[in-house]
C-alpha cells in the first residue's frame, strides 16, 4: 500500500460527517480530472453529496435526470463500470447521456458503486478530459475508498432517519450481537462493519434490526460473498 493511498484512505476514514470532503482523495491519487460523490435510487434519492468541480456536479445531475450513465449502471451492477473512449463506445451505452455532453471536455468517464452489504446507496463518478484508463492498482484504491464512502454515507442516513422518525426502539443487545457474530463470520468483516450490513438491510427492508438480526441468528437470512459482492439468501 502506497504511502498517499494510506494517507487518503485514513483520511476518509476520519472524515465521516464532512460528505464535502468525500470526492477530493480520487482526484489527488488517480490520472483523472474531478470527482463527484452521489446516492442514487429510490431509498436514498439522487443527491450529489460532493464534487470536485462543477462539471462532476453537471455529469452527475444529467445522469440523475436522463436515467442513464456510468453511475446508473454501476448501482444496478454493484460493479465498477469504466468508458474510457466515451465519444465513441460512450455513445453505444448511453446516447441520450453522451449526446447532452456535447462541448463538454469529457473524454473518459468511470464509476464506482456505493454499496454495503445488499443495500446500494449510490456511486462515485470520475472523469477525465484527456483520454485515460485506470490500472487495476488504481481500481482498487478507487474501490476501497468507495467502501469507506459507502459505510460513512449509510451511517448518515441512519443518523437522519432516526432523528426525523424518532425511530428509538429498543434492541435486543444479544440477539443483535449474536447477529453480528454471524455475519462477521460469513463475510470475514469486522465487527462494526458486519453490525453496519445489519443496520443497512434493515434499512432496506423496511424491517427493525432486531428483526433482521433474529432472522440471521435463526439461519432464515444469510450473507455471502459472490465476485467481491455481498448478496441476501433467505
Amino acid at each position: 500500500m502506497s504511502s498517499n493511498f494510506a494517507a487518503a484512505l485514513a483520511h476518509l476514514e476520519q472524515s465521516g460527517g464532512r460528505p464535502e470532503e468525500f470526492s477530493s482523495p480520487f482526484v489527488e491519487l488517480l490520472p483523472i480530472t474531478g470527482a463527484a460523490v452521489s446516492t442514487l435510487g429510490d431509498v436514498f434519492g439522487s443527491e450529489t453529496l460532493s464534487a470536485t468541480d462543477g462539471r462532476a456536479a453537471r455529469l452527475d445531475e444529467l445522469q440523475f435526470d436522463l436515467g442513464e450513465g456510468p453511475c446508473w449502471d454501476a448501482l444496478r451492477s454493484a460493479r465498477p463500470v469504466a468508458e474510457p473512449s466515451l465519444r465513441v463506445a460512450g455513445r453505444r451505452r448511453w446516447p441520450a447521456f453522451v449526446g447532452a455532453l456535447e462541448g463538454e471536455e469529457v473524454s473518459s468517464l468511470f464509476a464506482f458503486p456505493l454499496v454495503v452489504g445488499a443495500l446500494r446507496i449510490g456511486a462515485v463518478d470520475l472523469y477525465s478530459r484527456e483520454p485515460t484508463a485506470l490500472n487495476p492498482d488504481h481500481e482498487h484504491q478507487a474501490s476501497a475508498l468507495a467502501y469507506v464512502i459507502s459505510r460513512h454515507v449509510l451511517r448518515l442516513a441512519l443518523e437522519e432517519h432516526a432523528r426525523e422518525e424518532n425511530l428509538q426502539q429498543p434492541l435486543s443487545r444479544r440477539v443483535v450481537h449474536q447477529a453480528t457474530g454471524v455475519v462477521l463470520a460469513q463475510l470475514e468483516l469486522s465487527p462494526e462493519d458486519a453490525q453496519l450490513v445489519i443496520q443497512g438491510q434493515a434499512f432496506a427492508t423496511g424491517r427493525t434490526m432486531t428483526d433482521v438480526a433474529e432472522d440471521v441468528v435463526a439461519g432464515r437470512l444469510r450473507f455471502t460473498r459472490q465476485n467481491d459482492r455481498i448478496e441476501v439468501e433467505s
